[in-house]
């Protein structure tokens, strides 16, 4: 059942249904006629009795029983004083005449002696010449079953004819209902990669297939934003990867090309080993992106001291800023705990403050702002700051600042830091210092 068309299905459960209210009215009509048949019966008998007008001398009136039934009269004895037509048997049990004569009235069906079919037998209590006596007429069924069996043999005929006929309109609304999920189907079949932009037809009508077509327009939608995106980190990805592995070749065919003094050397092994750097944390990153999208980045969550946190950071990148002839400065928080995972908020703190070093100027402060149920851990710097331009796709991947894009950074420092923010529940935000400079923050929970 399940393997046949959802059309050929509906129509089988139409039919079936229409199968049962068929039958059921069928058995109404046929019912609710023979009732009518044998309450007509029923009044033509009480007629009969009332038109009896008088009984002379023991015999019935011939006129009043015409039409068709049978009359009698008899004593509560049995004997029979008149009947119509003459020689009836008797057509009630002696008993029952005399239970009759004494005043109880009888209606029932059943049959009579000597005569076929089944009757509808009324009995009534009289006089005659002051006598008590019973008087009973009674109808044959057989006009009654006559008319009930022509009318079965029509039922018999014109309900599989109305069942036909109910299918056919059943398979053609059924074909009609669903005429927009085919259309919708065979522009499915036709969609693919090579067709962006392409949606499902919508029909006119806002009912439940319109709803879906709207639902899966919507669907399609976000998978064209999905493999845009996805096209465009591989294309990304690819470009990043391809320029520390053409300057790692670069420097070895250069360091190959003639015989080199140890320190030329030297000199070509610290620039690979440094574009291998550079293709190990690339690596990393991507990696770190691909766990994220698959499936959110795992985290490890404890009570953590916000000030050791910054404490931690600032230590690890202060030979790198005195380097650079700057320094790293911890505001110190009041006994903050942070419910986060150590490693992660580090890794995001710090790839805050190697932007910082790489692309601000003077001094890298670490601070936190309380809220509410969240705090937020800035990293501020005194350079010229973001371009207004820029903020709103600060945390794209791949993505860079026009001043930053000579340098070696990859552009997806931010976007880790989003996702470890992410992870954690929180969320990130960038924006410009009103003295200059750049602050970039993340909001996590507060520990309770």
């Amino acid at each position: 059942m399940s393997r046949l068309p959802i059309r050929v299905r509906l129509t089988l459960a139409f039919t079936l249904v229409m199968a049962v209210v068929l039958a059921a009215m069928s058995f109404f009509v046929y019912a609710r006629v023979g009732s009518t048949l044998l309450a007509s019966i029923d009044q033509s008998l009480r007629g009969q009795t009332a038109d009896v007008s008088r009984l002379d001398r023991g015999r019935l009136d011939l006129d009043s029983a015409a039409g068709g039934g049978i009359a009698e009269v008899l004593r509560p004895g049995g004997h029979i004083l008149s009947s119509d037509p003459p020689g009836l048997p008797h057509l009630l049990p002696d008993e029952t005449v005399r239970r009759v004569a004494a005043g109880q009235r009888l209606l029932r069906s059943q049959h009579l002696p000597g005569l076929k079919e089944r009757w509808r037998v009324l009995a009534e209590p009289t006089t005659v010449r002051g006598q008590p006596a019973a008087l009973i007429v009674a109808r044959s069924f057989a006009s009654r079953n006559e008319t009930l069996d022509h009318l079965l043999d029509e039922l018999l005929v014109a309900g599989p004819l109305a069942l036909l006929l109910a299918a056919i309109a059943g398979y053609g609304l059924a074909a009609a209902a669903l005429r927009p999920v085919e259309a919708m189907r065979g522009r499915a079949e036709a969609i693919s990669a090579s067709t962006p932009g392409a949606r499902l037809p919508v029909p006119e009508a806002r009912d439940e297939i319109s709803r879906l077509a709207e639902t899966l327009n919507e669907m399609l939608a976000r998978l064209e934003a999905a493999f845009a995106h996805e096209r465009r980190f591989v294309a990304d990805a690819s470009h990043e990867l391809r320029t520390p592995l053409a300057l790692l070749k670069t420097e070895l065919e250069v360091a190959l090309r003639r015989r080199r003094s140890r320190e030329e050397l030297e000199r070509a092994l610290r620039s690979a080993s440094e574009e291998t750097d550079r293709l190990t944390r690339l690596a990393e990153d991507l990696l770190l992106i691909a766990r994220s999208d698959a499936g959110g980045l795992p985290t490890r969550r404890e009570r953590v001291p916000a000030a050791e946190m910054l404490d931690t950071v600032a230590e690890r990148f202060s030979g790198a800023a005195r380097e650079h002839g700057r320094t790293v400065e911890v505001v110190p928080p009041n006994g903050l705990l942070l419910d986060a995972d150590p490693v992660r908020l580090e890794q995001a703190l710090g790839n805050l403050v190697d932007n910082a070093l790489a692309h601000g100027q003077g001094r890298v402060v670490l601070s936190v702002r309380e809220g509410e149920d969240r705090i937020e851990l800035h990293v501020e710097d005194e350079g010229s700051g973001f371009p207004p331009e820029f903020i709103s796709s600060a945390f794209d991947r791949f993505t860079r600042s026009p001043e930053a894009r000579t340098g070696r950074g990859s552009g997806l420092g931010l976007s880790i830091v989003e996702l470890i923010a992410r992870a954690h529940g929180g969320e990130v935000g960038a924006g410009n210092r009103p003295a200059g400079g750049a602050d970039v923050w993340i909001a996590v929970r507060r520990d309770s």
